[in-house]
């Protein structure tokens, strides 16, 4: 296809958080994948480091989860949520109760992260007026979490460019500081910092009145401020802050899910459990959309009762429980387990880090290496000592000498981040490094 018909077609869409007026100079337009690979219309293959956008984790063109499909297909596609259920969204449940973190028991099936995320805010505010709390509604997150494009899960993201464009948002959402220890905004650092960042969550609660906060909802990894891992203690800690002030502890896991980290979950990672689990993306590596939460038994049982007292989850989805994307999730944990993938996510998670920091490091604009498993992230420095940034950024120009040379990667101004299918090969692994030290070496 020409250039010219590609600029004309493609500035009929509105995609992703991006500028369509730069889009247009050169469409990126996929066609095919296999493995960890994708191909664009002209040919071109890359290295799919990102798996889409942390979602392809058993690998593009996996014929177990494609045939499972056709197979669905065949029986049926859709069926009605507001009367029904069907087998593969039973059989989907019974699998999940096997692999969530421990005391999840309770299930919501989704097609998309935003909406568990927004049915996690809905659920917990609802426990509480049905528990005798109603004044309970304040959900606190923290600055740099992304929750989602909903209302209500733009309003717990605590970043600007995704939220300022909508205000004024929904009220009753508040935000702390992260754990950054790599730029601490107390200027401590760890063990000596007492879990400050943590600690702040209690001060908060405290002074906007235990009786009116309902939940706080944190990713375990921080995704888009730059693959943010937080230090030992500090998740301890936020569930005993939680646990203290009868606050509801969501996780959204839409990104660190289903084998990401080197565990099936984050929360496995570590050993730290929730009371709401938000669950997507990998849930099915992206062959149909698919999403969910799961919740503690304690929390279920808030809804169940008479259909005279109308104390039912107020909330529904058309595609929720969809019994194609439900096979479609089904054949891909069963494809997770059954490869071991998990397993090779913490492995060659261990050597890309190794790697990276044999082969990167040494060219003096990386001033940390972080992440947990196939999710990692490289922070951009022109000074390691006084972690002094880029100006202007490096970041998006690695991303697009990468993309030239055959390598997605995470764009950011000021860090990179690597997230390939859990099916990746310590060969694989070694190629993307080799691309991207050359993209590195022809940026500088």
């Amino acid at each position: 296809m020409e250039i010219e018909d590609l600029q004309k077609q493609t500035k009929r869409l509105l995609l992703a958080y991006m500028q369509m007026s730069d889009f247009v100079k050169d469409p990126l337009i996929i066609s095919k994948g296999e493995g960890i690979r994708i191909q664009d219309i002209h040919g071109k293959t890359y290295i799919d480091g990102l798996s889409g956008i942390f979602v392809v984790n058993v690998g593009h063109g996996n014929r177990t989860v494609i045939e499972a499909m056709k197979a669905q297909m065949d029986r049926l596609s859709f069926a009605p949520v507001l009367y029904a259920s069907n087998p593969p969204a039973l059989e989907l449940v019974e699998l999940l109760s096997t692999i969530v973190p421990e005391g999840l028991t309770t299930f919501k099936l989704f097609s998309g992260g935003s909406e568990a995320t927004e049915a996690a805010i809905k659920l917990s505010r609802q426990y509480h007026r049905q528990s005798g709390k109603p004044w309970k509604y304040k959900i606190i997150g923290r600055y740099g979490g992304f929750h989602g494009v909903t209302m209500g899960s733009v309003s717990a993201t605590g970043i600007p460019i995704r939220k300022v464009p909508f205000v004024p948002l929904l009220e009753g959402f508040l935000h702390i500081h992260p754990p950054y220890c790599y730029r601490c905004p107390y200027e401590k650092e760890w063990p000596g910092c007492n879990l400050t960042c943590a600690r702040l969550l209690e001060e908060v609660i405290q002074w906007e009145g235990p009786d009116t906060v309902a939940a706080f909802i944190a990713e375990p990894i921080m995704n888009v401020p730059g693959m943010l891992t937080p230090p030992p203690g500090y998740l301890e800690l936020l569930r005993q802050i939680c646990d203290r002030y009868e606050v509801i502890l969501i996780y959204d896991e839409i990104v660190t899910g289903f084998g990401r980290t080197g565990c099936m979950f984050a929360a496995h990672t570590y050993e730290v459990f929730p009371d709401i689990l938000c669950m997507g993306k990998g849930m099915s590596s992206g062959y149909a959309p698919l999403a969910g939460i799961a919740t503690r038994e304690r929390i279920a049982k808030a809804f169940w009762g008479p259909a005279e007292a109308k104390v039912e989850f107020s909330h529904a989805h058309t595609y929720e429980g969809n019994p194609l994307s439900c096979a479609a999730g089904v054949a891909n944990i069963r494809e997770i387990q059954e490869q071991k993938l998990v397993e090779n996510s913490w492995t060659m998670g261990e050597y890309l880090k190794k790697k990276l920091k044999e082969r990167i490091l040494p060219l003096g604009i990386v001033g940390d290496v972080r992440g947990k498993g196939l999710m990692v992230g490289l922070e951009l420095v022109k000074d390691g000592k006084a972690k002094t940034r880029f100006n202007p950024p490096l970041g998006q120009r690695i991303a697009r000498a990468a993309r030239e040379n055959g390598l997605i990667v995470r764009m950011d101004p000021h860090w990179i981040g690597l997230a390939p299918p859990l099916i990746i090969t310590q060969a694989e692994v070694d190629e993307m490094v080799d691309i991207l030290e050359k993209s590195m070496k022809e940026v500088l």
